[in-house]
């Protein structure tokens, strides 16, 4: 279990895909599939919705929060977000969307999940839990 801060309420399980470079949801993703559009962005051509994400920070227009809010009403959006800091722009959109999401994780994600590991994010409780590791 690594602890974290509540940002957005919630709990999500799924499989994590993992980023070490800031996103922007405005540009950056496409709200209609879920697939990262920045062809700068290591993530570019997979898709995040139904995921779990987990980011380093957001970064952009503040327009990025109505994305993420887009995303979910479209159904493209992750599962829930895991950032090491969370900023407004991401953070505002996760709770509109009511998007689970936690940052300041207490253990280093990078160092700790690999890409494709079943996690569980409790945002109520500030607890990522790792179900299965790959």
């Amino acid at each position: 279990m690594i602890k974290s801060r509540k940002i957005s309420k919630g709990h999500a399980k799924g499989e994590i895909i993992l980023t070490k470079e800031p996103i922007s949801f405005l540009g950056g993703v496409d709200p209609e599939t879920g697939t990262v559009i920045d062809s700068n962005h290591e993530l570019h051509g997979r898709k995040i919705s139904g995921k779990i994400l987990f980011i380093p920070s957001g970064k952009g227009s503040t327009v990025g929060s109505y994305v993420i809010y887009q995303m979910a009403k479209n159904g493209t959006a992750p599962l829930a977000i895991i950032a090491l800091e969370a900023e407004p722009i991401i953070a505002t959109g996760a709770i509109m969307a009511e998007i689970p999401m936690v940052d300041r994780p207490e253990a280093d994600i990078l160092g700790t999940l690999k890409e494709g590991d079943l996690v569980e994010v409790d945002a109520d409780s500030g607890i990522i839990k790792i179900l299965k590791s790959n």
